[in-house]
């Protein structure tokens, strides 16, 4: 399983994130997040890291936007957050490799809101619906649904995900779990990660795994 941190904008945030060997680091550039990293981390030393993947997180950003700030920071995939199409999706991934989020609540309509974005992503993403926002609500939803997934697409899981659940996330029966995607539980400050948490988040989840298997 892999990991995830999302919500950089510090140079120094993102290079502990290579130190500790994690897998994704995620950018938002969704102007209305308290998370913005637009303005708060430049494009060159983004561009200029090496040894993790960067993502970029848009809200019903346009093709223009996503395009020119994937060249300006160099990134390895797109998450597209928002109410965007199927046929958006399609389009932005014949440039840069798509993770879909979804937004869940109490329940989930797999085959109608989930379905189409099948053949025009890489991953996709399962977050908490929320009034407060599109993501980083620091809200958990009812894992137990994403046992009905019916697919083979990988997703990583979001949502509230807290310190101290690396034993459960270990546990938890789903093949198609690809990555733990964390935020707001791992931070000092909106956009400013605790290190502490997250490397013992990171040691403890790989722990925990190599127990289980």
């Amino acid at each position: 399983m892999q990991i995830k941190v999302c919500g950089i904008t510090k140079l120094s945030d993102l290079q502990m994130l290579v130190e500790n060997k994690v897998d994704f680091a995620g950018f938002i550039f969704y102007e209305r997040s308290p998370r913005f990293a637009g303005n708060r981390i430049d494009a060159r030393s983004v561009r200029e890291t090496t040894g993790i993947l960067k993502v970029g997180v848009f809200v019903n950003a346009s093709m223009e936007q996503v395009l020119t700030t994937v060249a300006d920071y160099a990134l390895d995939l797109v998450q597209l957050h928002g109410d965007e199409t199927p046929e958006f999706c399609a389009a932005v991934q014949t440039k840069v490799p798509v993770i879909k989020a979804f937004r869940i609540g109490a329940n989930v309509n797999w085959d109608k809101d989930v379905s189409p974005y099948l053949p025009v992503t890489k991953y996709f993403l399962f977050d908490t619906a929320s009034e407060k926002g599109y993501g980083g609500t620091g809200d958990r939803f009812n894992w137990e649904l994403l046992q009905q997934y019916p697919y083979q697409h990988p997703f990583l899981l979001s949502g509230g995900i807290a310190p101290g659940q690396e034993a459960e996330i270990s546990s938890l029966h789903l093949p198609q779990l690809l990555a733990v995607d964390i935020n707001s539980k791992f931070e000092d400050s909106p956009g400013v990660k605790n290190p502490e948490k997250v490397s013992v988040f990171v040691a403890g989840l790989r722990k925990a795994l190599q127990q289980v298997l």
